[in-house]
């Protein structure tokens, strides 16, 4: 470890500011030393990171890196739930009752979707790709475009109620929820 500043006078109160100095530069030298990124020091001598497979290409537990991917998650859960919604609502049942009963389906053209989502937000075909990806809705073709695609049908595969309580599921055990409820429970103690 090396001192940046010598302190002249002790104590003074600049010494303390002067000690307060060395130690948050030392602390940089010290993480620039395991920074593969870093000019200082050569990849070769770093220690090799051991990361589990479940943690490969995950943030580190507890970084706000983390925490920030849980909110982008519940963010997107929202936005497909509200999708969901308007689908539901707005759409039309696949089959009667008389034809197949007990079938959840519903099914809305992307023309029709389009301008009824548009004012609610501008990211329908992205939240569309991620809702097929969760298996909720179901459409023909890779991507839609609104004029060429807009007879295309889009269904909702699962009755809305599932939808609701899946998404509800996954918003609840995101780990920021249950931090801010043990902190929460501590303020009541």
């Amino acid at each position: 470890m090396s001192t940046c500043v010598n302190p002249a006078a002790h104590g003074s109160p600049l010494s303390s500011k002067v000690a307060l100095f060395n130690a948050v530069a030392n602390k940089h030298i010290e993480s620039q030393a395991v920074n593969p990124f870093s000019n200082d020091y050569k990849v070769g001598g770093l220690p090799k990171p051991k990361i589990s497979k479940e943690d490969y290409g995950r943030p580190a537990r507890g970084s706000l890196s983390e925490a920030r991917g849980f909110k982008a998650t519940q963010q997107v859960c929202k936005e497909m739930l509200e999708l969901c919604e308007i689908i539901n609502k707005q759409g039309e049942r696949l089959f009667s009752e008389k034809e197949k009963p007990g079938d959840p389906r519903v099914v809305i053209s992307f023309g029709e979707l389009f301008s009824i989502y548009t004012v609610i937000s501008n990211k329908l075909v992205g939240v569309l790709l991620r809702a097929r990806k969760h298996k909720i809705v179901d459409f023909e073709g890779e991507c839609l475009f609104q004029r060429r695609d807009d007879d295309v049908p889009v269904i909702l595969i699962k009755p809305i109620q599932e939808i609701r309580e899946m998404f509800r599921d996954k918003v609840e055990s995101s780990p920021e929820k249950s931090s801010e409820e043990d902190s929460h429970s501590d303020d009541s103690n």
